[in-house]
């Protein structure tokens, strides 16, 4: 990772926008950010950490004051960080929270923090991601550096690595955690945790049922009174093994009294059974006397219901025999009833024929007849129903008549419309020929203008490139301003340092006198001309060394690659104002702008003109069209008219000849209708009469029929008449009880007699017979048997339920022994991983692979370390026992040569102490690095600690970091120590300005 470019604004203690761009120090690979203590150095790191983590490490604990106190409610807050890696060129902008003026109702209201993210793609920056959330997880990605790392690796706060060497293991721990993220060990600890509990819990639960399913057992043995002589009272072995022996043994007893209870049961069962069987013979015999004694008494009673049974037998009789005539008797008198009816109905029909009344003029039946016959009123009757079909067609059109009339009156309306449309039509098309001669001369105006836009488009392409070429110009006039101005400052700065090494190397050749003198001694040859002796030797007065002359020459170098920087800058300026005003043509922006104008205003004219002239020739498509509409239309109209006439020709004719017919089928009436109701009546009361004539004479022939047929059945019968008949008639319900009743009476009579003659045969003694010992036995041998069952019972649930107990408690028992086994291999590994037990450093798996990735720091240390102590430290990974118990393995010391002791690193002086940090540091990252997957570090800053060195130690820590800038890497150093001020002459210096913000100076 490079950082290349930093925008600070309304940050820390930065007001205005600053920018540091980092690729100016590339070169000299090591620049110094000095300034006068609380100016802001270490604000510059913080602005870097907050534009890629949106965190400070400074403010991890307290009040994240990031926005700066010189900040008016209305400035902003930004930090824009321009960094590079192996997957590209990103920028990213980050403004923290921050009070702000509200836009609505006054007051102050909160500013959400923002972030955004952007990908540098063939030239032009690409949004990646505009939201906290987004930007933090992109960045991760790209980084592959945890903010944790970040720290550790590139940016080295102040005092933030010395932490490390000094920590105890417990702070040293948690960092490295956090470095190599071996949180997922302390999570195998705890699963190996979680299993050793499991299988703790798995064992005591299988030793408890063991326990359990014993103590059961023993308890069911101790109340059944089980225990053999080797087990007094109750007492049993410890062991589990012979506990199970002695619950076997006694199993077995427990069998032997089963088996031994059981045949018990069976005998009480057999004595049972006898006692049951004498107790049912007895009752038996009993019930045999008491039906005997039922069946004497019920023959009796049958015996006495004889005489009844005799009289309901010839009722019976009598019934049967009259039930044979009960359908002649029905029929005489249902014929003599509808005979009557039917005079009765042939009366009111005649009544109702003669108060009709007919017209004389109608032909009519012979009505002075006194019984008129029904063929006449049938032959009347039809010749006036012939008459009305012909009226009710002359109703139906006398009905439909204003039907009529309204379809004449729409016929004619048609007719007067159709004239109507015609000449509408006629009218309107009159006008079209004017209106077409109209719109054909606009289009062609419209034409004539449209037909210019496409120049005019390119008029005002060249306008508008020369306006901003014009512009561009002016601009750029300002720029070459500023550019020859530090074109001619870098000149005299060049100017200045060929003045200031010549001046150098003279007093250089000068001094070459003295400081050959300074090197001789009485009796020693002089380099030059080899005489011992010397009177006279030259001062010294004015020492230049060659690195002042080196140094000179670093600056006259730097000064004349400047000013070639101006020069190309003015050169690049000039060649594109020239391109600039070839293009803008010698007009000034002012003269440009009124082109423009101009050529806006003339195309605009002509884009307006292509849309009219669109409307105008679709308006001429539209009159072309209507004319022709029209056209067709009143061809349309014309015949539409003529149909119409037609039409109401055939509708007058029509209307005509209905009436004629209306007229002569009303006759005398007032209407048709009137005249079809009282043919209707006529004709309903002339059939009623014929109908009711036919119906009397039918009643009267069915009448006589059935007389005639009663009394040839009576003559057949017993009775004489049919008054006798009927009163010998029974209803079927009353038949059926009378046979239900005297058939009942013979079975049951039967029934009695058989049954008393079986129970006479079984010779039962006439005294009853007495149950009372009979049940007595029974109940004493039933009690016996119960209490033999239960007996049984309870032995056998005995032995199952001590069998069943034994059983379990074996296989659980053969169970546990396994799972012990588990158990002590998973308990023997949870306490090694958690450092328990047998761990005699009482170091967790993660500590064990934290102490290995810490020995490799070391090692990596060790090779900057020795340089800087010049053999005297080094640095050793310990993992003695911790005291009290706290966790080991994660401990550092110090080798001391001179003594060839190990001693604490709280011993070591300041000096000493930010040596061995620095080397710890710079350790720490290159592992780190190589456990990101080899990331490249090209920025790295060191925060401040050079104050506690002495010169020496000094010179040895820069070659140190010199030495860090070999494969392009830069390194930022923060410190206000005057001697590095000298030597580092790169730097960016922080000052504070008279109204209080600080800026960067470069």
């Amino acid at each position: 990772m490079r950082l290349h470019r930093l925008e600070i604004e309304g940050f820390g203690p930065f007001l205005e926008r600053q920018v540091v761009d980092f690729d100016r120090f590339a070169d000299d690979g090591i620049f110094l950010i000095a300034g006068r203590t609380g100016a802001g150095k270490s604000s510059i790191l913080d602005a870097v950490c907050f534009a890629l983590y949106g965190a400070v490490p400074r403010y991890e604990g307290g009040d994240k004051r990031l926005r700066s106190d010189h900040c008016a409610p209305d400035d902003i807050s930004e930090v824009v960080v321009e960094f590079s890696t192996a997957a590209g060129r990103y920028r990213v902008s980050r403004s923290p929270e921050y009070q702000r003026p509200a836009k609505r109702g006054g007051g102050l209201t909160t500013q959400a923090p923002t972030a955004a993210l952007e990908e540098q793609v063939d030239g032009t920056w690409i949004g990646v991601a505009a939201r906290a959330r987004e930007v933090g997880a992109e960045l991760d990605a790209i980084l592959q550096l945890s903010r944790e790392q970040f720290l550790q690796v590139i940016l080295l706060a102040q005092n933030r690595f010395a932490r490390f060497l000094l920590a105890d293991s417990k702070e040293r721990q948690a960092l490295l955690r956090r470095l190599f993220a071996t949180e997922r060990f302390e999570d195998v600890q705890a699963r190996f945790d979680d299993r050793r509990r499991a299988s703790e819990n798995a064992l005591q639960a299988s030793l408890a049922a063991v326990n359990a399913a014993l103590e059961q057992a023993e308890r069911l043995v101790t109340a059944a009174e089980l225990w053999g002589e080797h087990v007094p009272d109750g007492e049993h072995p410890d062991t589990t093994e012979g506990r199970l022996a002695a619950l076997r043994a006694a199993l077995e007893r427990a069998q032997y009294q089963a088996e031994r209870r059981a045949a018990e049961s069976g005998d009480a069962e057999k004595r049972l059974s006898g006692a049951d069987a004498a107790l049912a013979t007895a009752r038996d015999e009993r019930k045999g006397q008491q039906q005997r004694d039922e069946t004497r008494q019920a023959l009796e009673r049958l015996d006495a219901e004889e005489a009844t049974i005799a009289e309901a037998r010839h009722v019976l009789q009598q019934a049967r025999t009259a039930e044979a005539l009960r359908a002649t008797l029905d029929a005489a008198d249902r014929a003599a009833t509808a005979h009557a009816k039917a005079a009765s109905a042939e009366h009111i029909a005649r009544e109702t024929w003669l108060a009709t009344g007919v017209d004389i003029d109608e032909p009519q039946p012979d009505l002075d007849a006194p019984a008129p016959s029904a063929p006449a009123l049938e032959q009347w009757a039809e010749q006036r129903t012939a008459r009305s079909g012909e009226w009710r067609r002359a109703a139906e059109l006398e009905k439909t008549a204003p039907a009529r009339a309204a379809e004449r009156a729409r016929a004619e309306a048609e007719v007067i419309a159709a004239s109507a449309l015609i000449d509408a039509r006629d009218a309107e098309r009159s006008e079209l020929p004017a209106r077409i001669e109209r719109v054909t001369a606009r289009r062609d105006e419209e034409r004539r203008s449209a037909d210019r836009v496409d120049d005019l488009q390119q008029t005002l392409t060249v306008a508008t490139a020369r306006r901003d070429a014009a512009v561009h110009a002016e601009r750029m006039r300002a720029v070459l301003v500023g550019a020859e101005r530090t074109l001619a400052d870098a000149s005299a700065a060049l100017a200045a340092t060929q003045t200031a090494l010549a001046d150098v190397r003279r007093r250089r050749l000068e001094g070459f006198a003295g400081e050959i003198a300074a090197t001789l001694a009485d009796g020693q040859p002089c380099s030059v001309c080899g005489a011992t002796e010397h009177p006279s030797p030259a001062e010294h007065s004015d020492p230049v060394s060659q690195d002042d002359v080196d140094h000179c020459e670093a600056a006259r170098d730097d000064a004349a690659a400047a000013e070639r920087d101006a020069l190309e800058s003015v050169s690049g300026v000039k060649s594109e104002l020239a391109a600039l005003d070839a293009v803008a043509g010698a007009r000034t922006a002012t003269e440009a702008e009124r082109d423009v104008a101009a050529a806006t205003e003339a195309h605009s004219a002509a884009q307006s003109a292509v849309r009219a002239l669109a409307d105008a020739e679709r308006e001429l498509a539209e009159v072309t069209q209507r004319a022709a509409l029209l056209d067709k239309a009143r061809e349309e109209a014309v015949e539409a008219g003529a149909a119409a006439h037609s039409a109401l020709a055939l509708i007058i004719q029509r209307s005509e000849d209905a009436q004629t017919m209306i007229v002569e089928a009303r006759g005398s009436c007032d209407s048709v209708a009137d005249r079809l109701a009282e043919a209707a009546v006529h004709i309903s009361a002339a059939r009623a009469f014929a109908a009711a004539l036919d119906e009397t004479a039918r009643r009267a022939r069915a009448a006589a029929d059935a007389v005639a047929e009663q009394q040839q059945a009576l003559s057949a019968s017993d009775f004489d008449d049919p008054t006798a008949a009927r009163a010998a008639l029974r209803s079927a319900a009353e038949q059926l009880a009378l046979d239900e009743r005297v058939t009942a009476h013979a079975v049951q009579r039967e029934k009695h007699r058989e049954a008393l003659l079986e129970l006479e045969l079984r010779a039962l003694p006439e005294e009853p017979i007495e149950l009372g010992g009979f049940e007595a036995a029974a109940q004493s041998a039933r009690a016996e048997w119960k209490e033999a069952v239960d007996v049984a019972g309870r032995a056998r649930t005995t032995a199952e339920q001590l069998g069943g107990l034994i059983d379990s408690a074996a296989v659980e028992h053969a169970a546990s022994a396994a799972q012990q086994n588990d158990f002590d291999v998973l308990k023997a590994l949870a306490d090694a991983i958690a450092g328990r037990a047998g761990n005699t450093h009482k170091m967790t798996l993660e500590t064990f692979v934290l102490a290995a990735e810490l020995e490799e720091i070391v090692e990596a240390a060790n090779r900057r370390l020795t340089d800087m102590s010049t053999g005297r430290y080094q640095l050793q990974h310990s993992d003695a026992l911790a005291v009290r118990g706290a966790a080991s393995g994660l401990g550092i010391v110090v080798f001391d040569a001179f003594t060839g002791q190990t001693r604490p690193a709280q011993s070591l002086s300041g000096g000493e102490t930010f040596l061995s940090s620095l080397a710890l540091a710079l350790g720490l990252a290159e592992v780190v690095t190589a456990r990101a997957g080899g990331i490249q570090l090209d920025t790295l800053f060191i925060d401040e600690g050079f104050g506690s060195l002495d010169a020496d130690t000094l010179d040895i820590a820069m070659r140190t970091l010199d030495e860090l800038r070999s494969g392009g890497r830069t390194v930022g150093i923060i410190s206000h120590v005057e001697s590095m001020q000298e030597q580092i002459p790169a730097q960016l210096v922080v000052e504070q300005t008279d109204r209080g913000p600080s800026r960067i100076r470069a």
